[in-house]
C-alpha cells in the first residue's frame, strides 16, 4: 500500500472481483446488443426495409414471406452481417492480442507486417493478375484477390518471424523494429506496383484500400470465414499467458509459461484472422487498436474477460459502420474505411482526453 492510499478521503480502488463482474455484465449487454445490431443490419439498406423475422422463419419452413425478402436478406444481407461480424471481431482480438504481446496499447496488427503484405498481395493481384496463364485465371476466378492479400500477409509474417527469431527465441523488441521495416519495404514495392496501374486499376486499388463488406458472398464467407474463426477459437487460450507477460518476460517464464511458443502462437493467430479478413474486406483501421483500449479502460486489462468482449465490442462497431456506410449516400456506398476513421478517430481522441489523468498514472 502506498503513501497515497491512506489518506482520509483516497477513493478505494476496484479490486478484481468488481472488475470480473462489471466484465461479465458487459459480456451480456454486448450479446445482446450485437443481436439486435444484426437484426438491424438484416433489415436496412438500400433496397428498404425487408420483412427480416418473417425470412428468417420461411427460411425453416415457417410462413411465408415475398421471394424479394428471401433474396435481400439470405442472399445479399446475411452473408453480409456474418463477414462484418467476424471480421469486426477478429481485427479487435488481433488488436488486444498485439497488445498484450508487446505490452503496448497503441500495438495493432499492423505492426507485424501483415496488413501490409496483404495489401502488396492485392494490389499485386489486380495490376498483374492479367500477366498470370489464362488456365490459371480462370482457375482461380474471383478468389483471385482474396488468395493473394492473404498469401502476402502470410509470407510476411513468416519473414518477419524468422528475422525476429535467434536461436529458438523470439524478441518481441526485434519483431517491432523489423515489423516497421518490412512494413516500408512491401509499402515501396506496393508504391512501384501503383505506378503501373491504369486508371481503372487505380480506382479498384484506391476502393479496396478503403474497406468494404459490400463484395461479402457466402462463398467467400466459407473460404475465409473457418479460418477467422479457428483465430478467434484459439485466442481465449493465450489469455493467461498474456496476463503473465505483462509482468515481464522472465517473471511469465518463472510461472511456468512457454513464452516462445504463446509468441509462435499468437503471431500466426493475428497473422491468419487479420490475413483473411483484409482478404475479403481490404484495409479498414481503427477497429483493432481502438476496441481493446476501450475495454481496458472500463473493465481492466485482465485478458480473460477482454478477449471475447473485444469479439462482441468489435463485431458491433464493424456493423455498425457499415449501416453508416450504406445508408450515408444511398443508393451508393461509401468504403467503411471513410466511417470508421471518422467515427472512430474524434471519438477515441475524446476518450483519451477524457482518460488522460488516468492514462497518465
Amino acid at each position: 500500500m502506498t503513501i497515497a492510499d491512506t489518506r482520509p478521503f483516497a477513493q478505494p480502488r476496484p479490486v478484481a472481483g468488481d472488475r470480473r463482474a462489471k466484465a461479465r455484465a458487459l459480456r451480456m449487454a454486448l450479446i445482446i446488443v450485437l443481436g439486435l445490431t444484426m437484426l438491424m443490419g438484416l433489415g436496412w439498406g438500400a433496397a428498404g426495409e425487408t420483412d427480416v423475422i418473417g425470412a428468417l422463419l420461411a427460411k425453416f419452413g415457417i410462413g411465408e414471406v415475398s421471394r424479394v425478402d428471401m433474396t435481400v436478406v439470405w442472399d445479399i444481407r446475411m452473408p453480409r452481417v456474418l463477414t462484418g461480424a467476424l471480421v469486426g471481431a477478429a481485427l479487435a482480438v488481433a488488436g488486444a492480442v498485439m497488445q498484450g504481446l508487446f505490452r503496448n496499447p497503441l500495438a495493432d496488427p499492423g505492426l507485424v507486417g501483415v496488413s501490409a503484405g496483404a495489401g502488396f498481395g492485392a494490389v499485386a493481384a489486380i495490376v498483374l493478375g492479367g500477366l498470370l496463364p489464362l488456365a490459371l485465371q480462370n482457375l482461380v476466378g474471383a478468389y483471385l484477390i482474396p488468395l493473394a492479400a492473404f498469401s502476402g500477409g502470410w509470407v510476411s509474417t513468416i519473414v518477419l518471424y524468422k528475422i525476429a527469431t535467434r536461436g529458438g527465441r523470439t524478441s518481441v523488441a526485434t519483431m517491432l523494429l523489423a515489423g516497421i521495416a518490412l512494413g516500408a519495404l512491401t509499402g515501396a514495392l506496393t508504391g512501384f506496383i501503383v505506378y503501373k496501374a491504369t486508371d481503372d486499376q487505380l480506382r479498384d486499388l484506391t476502393f479496396w484500400g478503403m474497406g468494404s463488406v459490400a463484395g461479402a458472398t457466402w462463398a467467400k464467407l466459407l473460404t475465409a470465414g473457418p479460418i477467422i474463426a479457428l483465430a478467434l477459437v484459439t485466442a481465449p487460450f493465450l489469455a493467461r499467458s498474456l496476463d503473465a507477460l505483462a509482468l515481464g518476460e522472465a517473471v511469465a517464464s518463472h510461472m511456468g509459461i512457454d513464452t516462445q511458443k504463446m509468441k509462435r502462437i499468437a503471431i500466426l493467430s493475428v497473422a491468419g484472422s487479420v490475413g483473411a479478413s483484409v482478404a475479403i474486406t481490404g484495409g479498414i483501421g481503427f477497429i483493432g487498436i481502438v476496441v481493446p483500449h476501450l475495454l481496458r479502460l472500463i473493465q481492466g486489462p485482465e485478458h480473460r474477460n477482454l478477449l471475447p468482449n473485444a469479439a462482441l465490442l468489435g463485431a458491433i462497431m464493424l456493423l455498425l459502420a457499415d449501416m453508416v456506410s450504406r445508408l450515408a449516400v444511398a443508393p451508393a456506398e461509401l468504403p467503411i474505411g471513410i466511417v470508421t476513421a471518422c467515427l472512430g478517430g474524434p471519438f477515441f481522441l475524446w476518450i483519451l482526453l477524457k482518460n488522460r489523468a488516468l492514462l497518465e498514472n
